[in-house]
């Protein structure tokens, strides 16, 4: 470096940009901020975040936690927790305390001390030592955060999903389902023939509990969610899961309703528990046992007790058939079934089983969406029982199913999918694992859901049937007992394959759309349907998305946009006004002309080419139907047998 006459420096030409200093003396300005107030990494960390504050009042609040301090809040809670986890040979529950057993123990700063519950010292032993760790309704950034660190084959998807497995289960064990019989469900619930019931005696399922609960205590941390079902107010009923795994616990969070924090803290007594301990077999040498596998209700003791499966399908709809006895209780009616409003009040429910199009046809941009699956019918109106969605993902496209696509992203829970391990993209046409993938995410990932999931009494019922034989109408309207006829079957046709490749239209009935979550005969259910429907002068639909002109492999499938003209006519209320005859064997009414559908389709036989063959084939199905119907006919409902008989005489008649 050189310097000038003037006493300025030079240096020599650069490609580099000169560096501009302030005179400030030399020194150059530090535009950072405060250093921070830790003095150490995990001062630093615990800085990071902050304790939620409690959002409710204690002046004035009323409830089990009123008028109380935050400290003793926590201490009823995990008292209540601690009973639930109650053991046979304890009489009490085990030493809780809440958090992660993996964190860092909390400063005084941020909570003057651990509350725990003291287990009587009858006997020593090392569950007796230690303390559970309770994971207390947690987020669902808190659960991805305990499922991406402690459990295999947890990751987080391209659309931020978090996809997980179910272990060697992938769908319902309905052959593994008990009910406990006693003296009241004796004679309350539906035995034998057709029934989804399948009875254990109580000291069987007290067996159960015990080895449920000895391998959640034996843990060093379980997931409680305490959440509600049933948005009607005055008809919800709090419901606690004890579960091992954060999927469990996430999986309930989105399908349950959830409390919001002034309703938690005044949770109180749960009416029904779960105790989910999946992933622990039951004892093969127990009575009633036929696998490692057994999914059991105690309606007295309002529980229920998972061994041998971690499919979480098993408390949702576990929950459904505690529902569907509690709610007719109350002379309320229990719903396998859709259901949407539109912009002017008017509601429909949608039955069907699976591949009649319920969830399509229920989803409708122009209706706001209530609920995809559960209801209950009561005297406020139709209310959802649920909280959230689980939706089928097997060759999921957004072209297809645009809400729920859009509904996969962080929150949701993909159960059992297969993604590409570099992207994480899901692809929804692979079935290595399983054909049952399914997402469970809340219902506020729908755009156009009801919140909250309750409307006015229905105007429309309508069922759904896909039938592949091709002989009912694309739409009938049904007088009250062929509602109730055609509710009791619970029609649609699978086209099942065969070695040869040769298909043909297999006839499937389940009672209620439903059977294998309802209690009750499904005669109580219809009765309780005709009897709303007459008082609140709702028609009933049968509506075949099916077949026409000729059976599966002859005829064609009815276009899903004729379907969607049906029921716009069917909710406008044209249809109502429409012209009808009656059709032969089944007797259904049938209109002459709906608007933006060909008239020629409206009548069945019209689109067969082959008379004879069509003949034959209605005779066949109206046999199938008497057949199935055999397992009602010797049931009374009332104190005569007149309602019995008015409703087989809406049957097909040849």
């Amino acid at each position: 470096m050189a310097a000038n006459g003037n006493g300025v420096s030079t240096t020599p030409k650069s490609p580099l940009a000169r560096i501009q200093t302030q005179k400030n003396g030399g020194i150059c300005h530090d535009d950072s901020g405060k250093p921070v107030k830790a003095q150490t990494i995990d001062e630093l960390h615990s800085l990071q975040k902050k304790r939620s504050a409690p959002t409710t009042p204690l002046d004035g609040v009323q409830g089990t936690f009123a008028t109380i301090s935050e400290d003793e809040r926590q201490r009823q809670q995990l008292q209540s927790i601690s009973a639930s986890l109650a053991s046979l040979t304890r009489g009490t529950g085990p030493k809780v305390v809440r958090g992660d057993p993996a964190g860092k123990v909390q400063s005084v700063s941020h909570v003057a001390h651990h509350h725990h519950i003291e287990a009587p010292t009858i006997s020593v032993s090392d569950s007796s030592l230690k303390f559970t760790h309770v994971l207390y309704n947690l987020s669902p950034a808190e659960l991805y955060e305990q499922a991406i660190k402690y459990e295999k084959g947890s990751f987080i998807t391209s659309t931020g999903a978090l996809a997980t497995l179910s272990g060697a289960k992938t769908g319902r064990s309905p052959r593994d389902k008990r009910v406990v019989i006693d003296d009241t469900t004796q004679d309350e619930l539906w035995w034998g023939k057709g029934s989804p019931n399948i009875e254990m005696d109580e000291h069987t399922f007290m067996v159960n509990r015990e080895r449920a609960v000895d391998y959640l205590n034996s843990l060093d941390k379980v997931f409680v969610n305490d959440q509600f079902l049933n948005w009607d107010p005055q008809n919800r009923i709090k419901v606690r899961i004890v579960s091992a795994r954060a999927y469990h616990s996430l999986f309930m969070h989105n399908m349950c309703i959830r409390p919001t924090p002034e309703e938690l803290e005044n949770f109180g007594t749960p009416d029904f528990t779960i105790y989910n301990a999946g992933q622990f077999p039951c004892n093969r040498y127990t009575h009633y046992m036929t696998s490692s596998t057994s999914i059991d209700l105690n309606l007295a003791r309002r529980e229920m007790v998972i061994l041998g499966t971690q499919y979480a399908g098993e408390m949702k709809k576990g929950l459904f058939s505690v529902m569907h006895y509690l709610m007719p209780m109350r002379q309320i009616l229990s719903l396998h079934s859709g259901c949407n409003m539109g912009k002017d009040g008017d509601v429909a429910l949608f039955f069907g089983l699976s591949g009649t199009g319920k969830t399509t046809l229920s989803t409708d941009h122009n209706r706001y969406l209530i609920g995809d699956d559960e209801h209950c019918w009561s005297d406020n109106g139709v209310s959802n029982i649920e909280g959230g969605c689980y939706a089928k993902c097997i060759d999921l496209s957004r072209e297809k199913e645009p809400d729920i696509w859009n509904a996969i992203k962080f929150g949701t829970v993909l159960e059992n999918v297969v993604f590409d391990e570099h992207t994480r993209e899901v692809d929804y046409g692979d079935k290595s694992v399983t054909e049952n993938t399914r997402a469970a995410y809340p219902i506020e990932y729908i755009p156009n859901a009801k919140i909250p999931c309750v409307g006015p009494h229905p105007k429309n019922v309508i069922l759904l049937a896909c039938d592949a034989f091709g002989v009912l109408p694309p739409v009938s309207k049904l007088s009250l007992a062929q509602t109730m006829y055609h509710f009791i079957s619970g029609y649609t046709a699978l086209v099942a394959g065969t070695e040869d490749g040769i298909k043909e239209p297999t006839a499937t009935f389940s009672a209620c759309f439903g059977a294998a979550f309802i209690m009750l005969h499904p005669t109580k259910y219809a009765a309780m349907l005709a009897e709303k429907m007459l008082k609140h002068g709702a028609t009933g639909w049968l509506v075949n998305t099916g077949w026409s002109g000729g059976s599966y492999g002859s005829g064609n499938r009815i276009k899903l946009p004729y379907t969607r003209k049906i029921l716009d006519a069917i909710h406008s209320g044209s249809l109502l006004n429409a012209t009808y005859h009656k059709t032969e064997v089944f007797g259904l009414d049938i209109p002459t002309e709906i608007e933006g559908v060909p008239s020629e389709i409206l009548h069945p036989e019209n689109t067969w080419a082959d008379k004879k063959a069509y003949k034959e084939t209605l005779l066949k199905l109206a046999g199938l139907f008497k057949k199935n119907f055999e397992t009602f006919t010797n049931y009374k409902i009332g104190k005569d047998n007149k309602l019995t008989e008015e409703i087989l005489a809406a049957g097909p008649n040849f």
